[in-house]
């Protein structure tokens, strides 16, 4: 499983970062593009999308990967 992709604010641009890094690996002018190279990211690597508000606050997750506990149902 790869590392988490993170969408967070980088001053007037949208960052993809993966978890732990501190280098951005791509900026965007707004957050759904930033999003959708995210979620390629995530899907390519099997790893979590999490995408952060403005205001820093998680606004979405959803994971690629395979998760230990789906849920019934």
């Amino acid at each position: 499983m790869g590392k988490n992709q993170w969408v967070t604010t980088r001053g007037d641009k949208w960052a993809v970062v993966g978890e732990g890094n501190s280098k951005a690996t791509s900026l965007h002018d707004t957050q759904q593009a930033a999003r959708e190279a995210a979620r390629q990211i995530a899907i390519n690597q099997g790893s979590e999308l999490i995408v952060q508000g403005k205001d820093s606050r998680i606004r979405e997750k959803n994971s690629y990967g395979k998760d230990d506990f789906p849920p019934k149902g």
